[in-house]
């Protein structure tokens, strides 16, 4: 499951994540045997679960103080207890088997804070206090993804505008972390550009500087579809990813669904061993039954 995040708030909505409702989210997932994975993990083969346990991968969108706010507390910053990823180092006090796994896909200009994870005083967060952030999720274990300049819909615009709000935003991601290698970008609202190819390649000259700046990685994700399929399934498609927005009971739902129909991704405690499974089945490392 590559499951879709927008807010972590006081409501749930389609675009929000109660925060108890959250909490529960993991506790759900723990309880039923999932860790998180980044996607670049399930790119290189490399979800190394104990027996029996499942991969499950994070993904925030857009970047808001929602997700990742700071407090000053007398000139120290402190991360809020009541933001995304406050709750989740919280949860991994208790549970030291959750790792610090999951995508945050970045925005660097949008309006109403998301910037970085909030700009210019919104909810108290400090301009300064953006490429920190960034940096602090890239140091601790997460993985960063591309989301454009400012949430463009890029089936609107022209082949050279979409290549400017991709490779902007990746250049905004490197000023921050400096050499980070992005493998992931994720469609606003779903929406692929009139040439599709340029979501996962392209590039743009900085007016500036006259330096081009080039993208390319082999994950994109789409707004929606389910589950993806294994990486050791030879239908494996990172370019067109899709993903379970986090509504209502979609998770127990879908894990559900899984476990009745015999592909939920299973691992046997062996990277070494790799099953191959017909084609057209989701169920991968070591056999379930």
């Amino acid at each position: 499951m590559v499951l879709e995040y927008h807010l972590i708030t006081d409501h749930n909505s389609d675009y929000a994540r109660e925060r108890g409702q959250f909490r529960k989210d993991l506790e759900l997932l723990y309880s039923r045997g999932y860790r998180p994975v980044n996607m670049t993990d399930v790119l290189d083969k490399k979800l190394n679960l104990p027996r029996g346990l499942s991969p499950v991968v994070f993904v925030f969108d857009d970047a808001s103080p929602e997700q990742f706010r700071y407090i000053d507390n007398n000139g120290t910053l402190e991360i809020d207890p009541t933001s995304g990823i406050g709750i989740w180092l919280d949860f991994k006090k208790t549970h030291p088997d959750w790792n610090n796994k999951a995508v945050f896909c970045l925005l660097n200009g949008a309006n109403a804070g998301h910037n970085f994870f909030g700009d210019r005083g919104i909810q108290g967060q400090k301009s300064n206090w953006r490429f920190r952030k960034v940096k602090w999720l890239a140091d601790n274990g997460f993985e960063l993804c591309d989301h454009t300049v400012w949430h463009a819909q890029l089936n609107k615009f022209s082949d050279a505008i979409v290549q400017e709000q991709i490779a902007r935003n990746a250049l905004a991601i490197d000023s921050a972390v400096p050499g980070y290698k992005i493998r992931s970008m994720a469609l606003p609202q779903g929406l692929w550009p009139k040439n599709r190819a340029l979501a996962s390649k392209g590039s743009w000259m900085n007016p500036k500087t006259g330096k081009t700046v080039s993208y390319e990685w082999p994950v994109v994700f789409e707004v929606a579809g389910g589950p993806m399929r294994s990486p050791y399934d030879p239908a494996f498609n990172p370019g067109m990813t899709p993903r379970i927005q986090v509504i209502g009971n979609a998770i127990g739902a879908m894990i559900d669904k899984l476990e009745k129909s015999g592909n939920a991704y299973i691992s046997d405690g062996n990277p070494a061993v790799v099953a191959k499974p017909p084609a057209g089945t989701a169920a991968v490392s070591g056999a379930k039954k």
